[in-house]
């Protein structure tokens, strides 16, 4: 009886030495996910604003159509200036390499958070 109780005991502190170096260790790793992809995501998130303007025409393009048929009426051109409006922006739709950089952008943030998430998950767990 005596033997197995040394025994156990000092598989209790070598299983608690191995668990906390264990620990330890895992949640410095967590802790270093977690800043990467926090300043992974920040720097995500610029790119992504930044390149939201990419999405849409340029409001200046129509205001300068409609100033244009404006000068138009005011000299007298009817027949040139039209009876519509001119919408440029009608016509106007995103290249196809802006559309595939937005979604890659997007896809590593949502990526970026999920390992935020993860590591979170992990540290409370």
């Amino acid at each position: 009886k005596n033997e197995w109780s040394r025994f156990w005991g000092v598989y209790k502190r070598v299983a608690e030495d191995h668990d906390n170096e264990f620990l330890e260790r895992y949640t410095s790793d967590m802790n270093i996910v977690l800043i990467f992809s926090s300043l992974f995501s920040t720097v995500g998130t610029s790119f992504i604003v930044t390149m939201e303007s990419d999405l849409s025409p340029d409001p200046s393009d129509t205001t300068n159509a409609l100033l244009k048929q404006l000068v138009q009426i005011g000299l007298g051109n009817l027949t040139e200036a039209g009876s519509a409006p001119i919408d440029p922006a009608s016509g106007w739709s995103p290249n196809t390499s802006t559309l595939w950089v937005q979604k890659i952008a997007y896809a590593s943030l949502s990526m970026s958070l999920l390992a935020a998430f993860g590591a979170v998950l992990g540290m409370q767990w």
